[in-house]
């Protein structure tokens, strides 16, 4: 009999697949509706690399790239991560692309991260009422942050954008909200400390931005913080007594607070700074700017018909061991539980929201995680030094070629410390904690450091070893030179390289604390990788034994902005400079034919490979912006904001004219 049973039971159980496998696909398949969005959704992004194939988006296999979470016939979750570090075509507009993605309205997570998207963020992203997490960090979004009515939002990134004005007083209005990260964009006026409030509140994170005021104000108790981060502003005072009082991990470096634990700017500094935000001016509806950005992080996709499987699985587990008693209790708990997990809706994971932006932008410059290397470590990559891989020796020790044991190529600074020339030992150690931070897009990144020191009586010597990138491109030096490569670098390109270098200055002198001076600026010092993208080498590493002199670091600051203007200036000109006797001999052409109207002078200064490739106002925009960088009177050298504005400008105006087809504005 029981053999007569099993007999039956196998056809029972291939049949039951047969009926429950399509109908449980089904549940999966995505309305029609929802599937053309995604359809469109794909045309509006220009179908980044990594995309293009969209087919079964409720099944589609594992990507760094994408991620689509659907229930009942319906996106729940949709994560894309691109490396995009220009924004996307004239084409495009942010209005349209909201209008068509807020009809997902089931959406609970959505990250759109480095896609280069641009405009003002629309208010009709409150359409999405069920919204818990949304991340579009690492874009070019522009304008204010719009009032945010979601009211079961959890997570907000919006972290590497463009916002300028304030931040939004109705953020007070969302509860739920457990973390806020606004770091790395534009906004100013007064400290929001309406936010230390919030109930729900875990993670602040508001650096890098242009806020101000006294933070020696009351506020109440902040018990649900586990971290805070406002450096890189202009805050001065004290830190207010409810954020002393929590158990919160608080960053504040990089202002003008009273403070002696972390590295604060002088007052005056941020008295000079402290201003209304400085307004993005919005490009029109055609136009583009391009940027660094980073940006490549690691989700899993969904695999739908793999959950389908795993639930059938289970039953059959469960209708075999049904004959075996003593098992079967067991064998039922677990086969439910396992299935139940599988199939219950997706909560979204804030802390993974939140690290998105890191991990997308270490992965977009393709740096392997930071290290500390053995001395053996170093020996074998340089061949113990030997003299063949010694590439150059200069102010900073020398420089070796190596190779890690994994294949890659690095380059090796070697640079020796007298203990004798310090105050303290134990400020080599300090100084050295930058080091993991100089890692950046458009730098040559630092990858890791090993330390050795040498008890020499009656001197002790330390010698580090600072582990960098290989670059394996030529230096833009090189390709300006070279007539053949020339021609590759017409004006978009040469605006994208230039826009490079000012982001990497601008990471030097606004990013770290204590901020980078003194960079050694030279058109051989940018090196460009495969894809011309701009990398600066040489820049200074602040080893211990240069003590800091807070009344040269105006100086250093605007000798970097003058050294970039003479950059701007080969590029533009397309002629190599040896002397500061060129650089005012081209600087006072430029400046005749800036000011001629009819741009006749103005032609015969630039690069003639560079004739019909460009507008006239955004050659103009640029020639100033060089110009107000090479003035003899440092103090009225702009800043590295400001430049990148008028770089990012007149960027706009070249793609704006490119897409419009106009040539009669073009020289």
């Amino acid at each position: 009999m029981k053999k007569l049973w099993n007999i039956w039971l196998i056809p029972a159980i291939i049949l039951l697949i047969l009926v429950l496998a399509p109908t449980t696909s089904i549940a999966q398949q995505l309305t029609t509706t929802e599937n053309r969005i995604l359809f469109q959704v794909q045309k509006f992004l220009e179908y980044p690399q990594g995309l293009q194939e969209w087919t079964n988006f409720c099944f589609l296999p594992p990507s760094p790239s994408l991620k689509i979470v659907c229930s009942n016939g319906h996106v729940t979750e949709l994560t894309i991560i691109g490396n995009k570090t220009s924004l996307l075509s004239g084409s495009f507009s942010i209005d349209s692309f909201f209008t068509v993605i807020t009809k997902l309205s089931n959406l609970k997570v959505l990250s759109l991260v480095s896609l280069g998207l641009w405009g003002p963020l629309p208010a009709k992203i409150n359409r999405f009422s069920s919204l818990q997490v949304l991340n579009m960090s690492s874009n070019f979004i522009h304008g204010e942050i719009p009032s945010l009515k979601l009211k079961n939002l959890t997570s907000l990134v919006l972290a590497d954008n463009l916002f300028n004005g304030s931040v939004p007083p109705d953020l007070e209005t969302l509860t739920c909200l457990e973390e806020l990260n606004l770091g790395g964009n534009k906004l100013g006026s007064h400290f929001p400390s309406f936010l230390f409030s919030l109930p729900s509140l875990h993670q602040i994170n508001l650096s890098s931005n242009h806020l101000s005021g006294n933070l020696s104000m009351p506020c109440a108790p902040a018990s649900a913080l586990t971290f805070v981060d406002i450096s890189h502003n202009l805050l001065v005072g004290k830190l207010p007594s409810c954020i002393i009082a929590s158990k919160a991990e608080v960053l504040y470096s990089g202002n003008c607070l009273l403070s002696v634990k972390q590295k604060q700017r002088p007052p005056s500094y941020c008295n000079k700074k402290a201003a209304p935000a400085l307004a993005v001016k919005p490009p029109s509806s055609n136009s583009k700017e391009k940027e660094s950005g980073i940006k490549l992080g690691l989700l899993l996709g969904l695999i739908g018909g793999g959950i389908v499987l795993v639930g059938i699985a289970g039953l059959l587990l469960l209708l075999l061991l049904i004959f075996n008693k003593s098992k079967a209790k067991r064998s039922y708990h677990n086969s439910q539980t396992f299935v139940a997990h599988k199939f219950s809706p997706a909560v979204p994971n804030v802390n993974v929201a939140r690290r998105v932006p890191q991990t997308t932008r270490l992965a977009a410059i393709g740096l392997p995680p930071y290290r500390i290397f053995t001395s053996e470590e170093i020996e074998d990559a340089t061949n113990n030094f030997d003299a063949s891989n010694l590439i150059e020796e200069g102010t900073q020790g020398q420089l070796y070629k190596g190779w890690l044991r994994d294949g890659s190529v690095v380059l090796v600074n070697c640079a020796k410390i007298k203990h004798r020339d310090l105050p303290y030992n134990s400020s080599i150690m300090q100084h050295l904690e930058i080091l993991p931070n100089l890692r950046h897009r458009h730098m040559v990144s630092v990858v890791g450091h090993s330390v050795i020191t040498h008890q020499d009586p009656p001197q002790s010597t330390t010698t580090v070893f600072i582990v960098f990138e290989y670059i394996s491109n030529v230096s833009l030096r090189d390709q300006l030179t070279d007539r053949r490569k020339r021609e590759i670098l017409k004006w978009p390109q040469r605006m994208a390289i230039s826009i490079g270098i000012a982001r990497g200055v601008q990471f030097l002198h606004t990013e770290i604390t204590p901020a980078i001076f003194g960079n050694n600026l030279k058109i051989h010092n940018i090196l460009l990788d495969d894809s011309l993208n701009a990398k600066l080498s040489g820049y200074n590493i602040p080893l211990p034994s240069k003590e800091d002199n807070l009344e040269s670091t105006h100086s250093a600051e605007k000798e970097d902005i003058y050294l970039l203007g003479v950059i701007l200036l080969e590029v533009i000109t397309g002629r190599q400079i040896a002397t500061s006797s060129e650089v005012q001999e081209l600087k006072d052409e430029l400046e005749t034919g800036s000011s001629d109207t009819a741009s006749i002078l103005l032609r015969s200064a630039i690069d003639p490979s560079l004739r019909g490739s460009y507008a006239y106002e955004s050659m103009r925009t640029a020639v100033q912006i060089t110009i107000n960088c090479l003035s003899k009177v440092p103090s009225k050298r702009p800043s590295i904001e400001d430049v990148l504005w008028n770089l990012h400008y007149s960027m706009q105006v070249q793609e704006s004219w490119t897409s419009s087809g106009n040539l009669s504005t073009k020289l």
